[in-house]
């Protein structure tokens, strides 16, 4: 890439070509006030002009966000003049925005807050009328709040990026302009994915995820035998919330700290991962065999079925009918784990621990449940924990490492644990269909081809003497010419990964903020990584494992010897499997 010359503040440097002023001055060491969302490669119009700065060859002030960098430009941050625009632009927001502070669930993450303090914006400069405070929690999983809304448009580019048609936009005009699905529909009557990618980029308190930590609440309260699981990826991230460095594992703090919250039972969902590739892999090769529907298509993420319901109902068939590996964990939780316990199932009640927004609507689904009961009462994000942890009282970082409860459903291998990142399900699914169909274990374990963050991987396997092509794709952008083959009837491929989330569930909607201003001890350059960061912390933690295939845990060998029998019976079918709805609305 090419280098050009210029000048901030009257110091020479040199940067590459073709970067906005903001990404060549944050290069250089300095931190211009925006409300850019850097971290995700994506930016707004430049219509909140909070970056203002003056740079030679512009006709008066630019947005430093995308305002290109010339050779020889000089570019001034700090003079009197840009200084005062950048605290006018604030202000301006703060003139119609909704200040309740103390109780916005973005208190401590707010990037308009962190703006008006770096500007030295003063309270009620403009006065004026608000725009109207109106709330759509129509749905399990996501709020929307138009009187915090700044209209920078960061989710409306969220969304289009990470999934084409994105279903935010603009609506209507002038003061009464806000943003929401078209209409300025509730999210429940639009085909809103409910993945949270909007939520991860909101810098104000405008979208935010459903909390259920009242409902965790009144569980122990009514004296609830309360068990929680959490997700691979949540270990990846959580430190996040307690300062620590992007991708630092801490699964034994985690498992502390959830201990010291008072839950009966603390299990990993790798358990449930585990027994989700068992299923899966013994379908898949079920319909090689048999002349079933293929491609089969993983069905671990909830968005991701949101998707297939809305856009792709003819293709549901091609979907695998596993259930999520929290609802089946939380299906064994209360059949199995309450048999050999002696509990009544109507007395336990499950909490996952998710990176994902869309697995609070998950839980709702009334396909995932028996006998009148959910197999999962509650989902936390990520953040949802972290909060939770703080109230506590409890001092993480200072918190031992200890070791997820062990008895019944407690153990996992590092199959389980690479399930959150883009690639994952895929691969622990190749580690067993490789020992059913060859009779011994890949001697490298690791299937290193479908790793990385590329929006499509594609490979070829031999897999007892047949070729496999398979394919894995995160964002559903991504997905959609995939699905469009298959839907043409052209599609090459025999099994196929899909994933809501663009790179998986260490980038999921419920994971902690990633925002340069709020992330201080992070180098800008490790913000552009911040998935490949979460995303090792699982391949570490995978190749810790002294079991790393699924068909090795002895926990899920001894759950079909005693409870389940086999792989895809009856009663696996009966309360590990489900059924996907062809009758919601249309959008395709």
């Amino acid at each position: 890439m090419a280098l050009i010359n210029i000048k901030i503040e009257g110091q020479p440097y040199q940067v590459e070509a073709g970067l906005t002023i903001l990404e060549a001055a944050r290069q250089c060491g300095y931190d211009i006030p925006s409300l850019c969302t850097f971290n995700h490669g994506e930016c707004s119009q430049g219509s909140c002009r909070v970056c203002l700065v003056e740079a030679t060859g512009a006709r008066g002030l630019v947005a430093s966000c995308v305002y290109p960098i010339a050779e020889g430009m000089e570019i001034r941050i700090s003079s009197p003049k840009a200084v005062e625009a950048r605290r006018t632009s604030v202000e301006l927001l703060l003139s119609n925005h909704n200040k309740n502070c103390q109780q916005c669930s973005k208190n401590g993450n707010c990037e308009l807050l962190f703006a008006a303090r770096q500007t030295g914006a003063r309270e009620d400069v403009f006065v004026g009328d608000k725009t109207p405070v109106t709330i759509d929690q129509l749905n399990p999983s996501i709020i929307r709040d138009t009187s915090k809304c700044i209209l920078c448009g960061r989710c409306v580019a969220r969304c289009t990026a990470a999934h084409g048609n994105g279903i935010l936009g603009f609506e209507n005009r002038g003061f009464s302009t806000v943003v929401g699905p078209a209409g300025n529909r509730n999210f429940s009557d639009s085909p809103c994915l409910l993945c949270g990618q909007c939520v991860s980029v909101c810098p104000t308190g405008a979208l935010m995820e459903v909390s259920e930590i009242a409902k965790v609440d009144a569980a122990f309260k009514a004296g609830k035998h309360v068990v929680v699981q959490t997700a691979p990826a949540v270990r990846a991230a959580l430190g996040e919330e307690f300062g620590m460095k992007i991708g630092t594992p801490v699964t034994g703090k985690m498992v502390a700290a959830l201990k010291r919250l008072g839950f009966a039972k603390v299990y990993d969902t790798n358990f449930g991962a585990d027994l989700t590739i068992m299923e899966e892999a013994t379908e898949l090769l079920n319909r090689i065999k048999n002349n079933g529907t293929l491609p089969m298509i993983t069905s671990c993420s909830p968005g991701w079925v949101n998707y297939a319901e809305y856009y792709y109902p003819d293709c549901l068939d091609n979907l695998s009918s596993c259930k999520s590996p929290h609802e089946m964990e939380g299906a064994i939780i209360k059949t199995y784990y309450a048999e050999k316990n002696g509990i009544a199932p109507e007395d336990i009640f499950v909490v996952s621990i998710m990176p994902c927004t869309a697995k609070k609507f998950e839980k709702d689904r009334p396909e995932l449940s028996n006998n009148g009961l959910k197999d999962v009462d509650a989902v936390l994000t990520t953040r949802e924990l972290g909060d939770l942890i703080k109230r506590s009282g409890i001092n993480f970082n200072k918190l031992p490492d200890e070791e997820f409860d062990q008895d019944l459903v407690g153990t996992y291998t590092g199959a389980g644990v690479i399930f959150g990142v883009t690639g994952g399900v895929m691969e622990a699914a190749l580690r067993t269909a490789y020992y059913v169909l060859e009779g011994k274990e890949y001697g490298n374990i690791a299937f290193t081809e479908v790793r990385g963050f590329e929006g499509v991987k594609e490979a070829t396997l031999t897999l007892g003497g047949k070729e496999l092509k398979i394919a894995v794709a995160s964002g559903m952008k991504n997905a959609k010419p995939i699905l469009d083959d298959i839907r043409a009837g052209k599609s090459p491929y025999t099994f196929i990964e899909i994933m809501c989330c663009p790179g998986g569930c260490v980038a999921g909607g419920g994971q902690p903020f990633v925002r340069p201003n709020l992330l201080p001890n992070e180098d800008i350059d490790i913000l552009d990584t911040f998935k490949a960061k979460r995303a090792n912390a699982l391949y570490s933690e995978d190749e810790r494992q002294t079991l790393r295939q699924s068909h090795n845990n002895p926990q899920v060998q001894a759950l079909y010897k005693d409870f389940l029998g086999e792989p895809n019976s009856h009663k696996a079918h009966e309360l590990l499997h489900t059924h996907y709805n062809k009758d919601r609305v249309r959008f395709n």
